[in-house]
């Protein structure tokens, strides 16, 4: 049985966030992300597959290296999930925010 993993269980961890982060700002090799933890490398490279699995990281091979890009197109599509949820907690904000004011004018 393949199981599809979730694209918030693998951003949930924060090894992940941090592979994520480093992936983002250049492409690297499996050796060159795992050399950035204290973190025995089958443990980084499980972390890896997990990313890949849930698209938020691809493959590109190069001779015998393989290379991991970040895929931002993943990302946007969390953040276009999430964009409900802020509007509505800043909407809430605000109208605490306005209760506060007119709390504090009246004294």
């Amino acid at each position: 049985m393949n199981l599809r993993r979730d694209v918030f269980q693998a951003i949930a961890d924060p090894t992940r966030r941090a592979i994520l982060l480093l992936v983002a700002s250049q492409t690297m090799t499996a050796g060159a992300i795992a050399s950035n933890f204290d973190t025995a490398r089958p443990t980084i490279s499980k972390h890896i597959q997990i990313l890949t699995e849930c698209e938020l990281l691809y493959q590109e091979q190069s001779g015998r290296e393989i290379y991991y890009h970040f895929n931002p197109n993943k990302m946007k599509e969390v953040a276009e999930w999430l964009m409900p949820f802020a509007k509505m907690w800043d909407e809430r904000f605000n109208k605490l925010e306005n209760i506060m004011k007119k709390y504090k004018a009246k004294k």
